[in-house]
C-alpha cells in the first residue's frame, strides 16, 4: 500500500536526485530507501539509512519526491516532519537528516 505522506518524511531535490542516480541500474521496482532511528548512546537517538529491496509487512511505505521510503513503526514517530538531504562538501558527501523535532 503506497501512501503519499510528505509530512512524515521528505527528501530534498538533491537527495532524490542522488537516490535516483544510485538506483538507476537497479532492475527491482520495489527498491527504496529505508530510514530508521536507533539508540545512540548518550546523545539519545541516531538515524540510519540503507537501500532495501522491498518493505516488510509492518513498514510504512512513503513516496517522497518520487522515491520510495520505508519506515518501520517504531521509527516513524521520531521521523515525522524530518527532511533527508544530500550534501557534498570538502568534509565529504552523504545523506543527512534535518529533523525540526529533534532535541539535541
Amino acid at each position: 500500500m503506497l501512501e503519499a505522506q510528505p509530512s512524515v518524511v521528505s527528501l530534498s531535490d538533491a537527495a532524490a536526485l542522488k537516490l535516483r542516480e544510485i538506483t538507476a541500474e537497479e532492475p527491482n521496482p520495489n527498491i527504496g530507501l529505508r530510514v530508521y532511528v536507533y539508540s545512540g548512546g548518550c546523545s539519545g537517538f541516531r538515524y540510519g539509512m540503507m537501500l532495501e529491496d522491498a518493505p516488510t509487512s509492518e513498514d510504512q511505505v512513503l513516496q517522497a519526491n518520487g522515491v520510495r521510503v520505508y519506515v518501520d513503526p517504531q521509527s516513524i514517530q521520531y521521523l515525522t516532519g524530518a527532511e533527508i538531504d544530500y550534501v557534498d562538501t570538502l568534509m565529504g558527501a552523504g545523506f543527512t537528516v534535518n529533523n525540526p523535532n529533534a532535541v539535541s
